[in-house]
C-alpha cells in the first residue's frame, strides 16, 4: 500500500470520528455537550471547564472497560483494530469540547484540522510552527479564517502520516495483530500519558 494510500485511509478514520464526536455515539455526550456540561460546573470559567475535562477524561479512560461498550457500536470506513478506533474517538472528542469551551464553532473545517493537529499531541508544536501558527497563543476567529486551504492540507497530510508512525502501520492497516505501542489499550485502558499531553495541547490551542 503506498504512503498516500494509507494517509487517505488515515483520514477517513478521523474525519469519521470527528463526526462521531459532534454527534455523539449511542449513549455518550456529543463534544459540545460534553463541554457545556463542564463549562456549567465550572461557572463558565473556560480554564477551570477544561482542566476539569481532561483530568475527568485521563482518568475516566484509565478505568477497566470504558472503551469495551464502545466496541459493539463503532462501524468504521475502513479496517482499523477497535481498540484503536476507540481510543482515537475518546481523545477526539475531548479535543473537540475542549475547542468548544474555548467558544470556537466546531463545525468549522478550519477548527476540526486544529482539533486533527492536537491528536497528535507534542508534534502538533513543530506543525504548527511550519505553518505559521503559535501554540500557546490563542487564536483569534479572524486568525482562523486566514489559515489558507493549503495549510489545511498541509497540517492534515503531516496528521495523517504521524498518527499512522505513531499506531503502527500493521495496527491500523491489519486487524487481529498486535500493536506493540499502544498494546496496553486492549485491556481496556488507554495511553494515559499521551492523552494528558493532548490534553495540554489541546488547551494551550483553544483555551489559553
Amino acid at each position: 500500500m503506498s504512503e498516500l494510500a494509507k494517509n487517505n485511509k488515515m483520514m477517513q478514520v478521523l474525519d469519521w470520528a470527528y463526526d462521531k464526536s459532534l454527534n455523539g455515539l449511542p449513549g455518550t455526550l456529543s463534544a459540545e455537550e460534553l463541554g457545556d456540561s463542564y463549562l456549567n460546573k465550572n461557572g463558565g470559567i473556560a480554564i477551570k471547564a477544561c482542566d476539569s475535562l481532561v483530568n475527568w477524561q485521563v482518568g475516566k479512560c484509565a478505568t477497566s472497560g470504558f472503551l469495551t461498550g464502545l466496541g459493539g457500536i463503532i462501524t468504521l470506513p475502513v479496517a482499523i483494530p477497535a481498540n484503536i478506533s476507540s481510543v482515537i474517538y475518546v481523545q477526539m472528542r475531548m479535543i473537540a469540547a475542549v475547542a468548544h469551551i474555548g467558544g470556537y464553532d466546531i463545525n468549522d473545517d478550519k477548527v476540526k484540522t486544529l482539533v486533527y493537529m492536537c491528536l497528535t499531541g507534542n508534534a502538533a508544536v513543530d506543525m504548527a510552527k511550519d505553518c505559521g501558527i503559535k501554540i500557546g497563543v490563542k487564536l483569534t476567529q479572524s486568525a482562523i479564517q486566514k489559515i489558507s486551504f493549503e495549510t489545511i492540507k498541509r497540517i492534515n497530510k503531516a496528521v495523517g502520516f504521524r498518527l499512522i508512525t505513531k499506531f503502527g502501520e500493521k495496527g491500523i492497516f491489519n486487524l487481529g495483530k498486535a500493536i506493540p505501542v499502544i498494546g496496553g489499550i486492549i485491556g481496556g485502558g488507554v495511553d494515559l500519558a499521551s492523552t494528558k499531553v493532548i490534553g495540554k495541547i489541546s488547551k494551550k490551542v483553544f483555551v489559553n
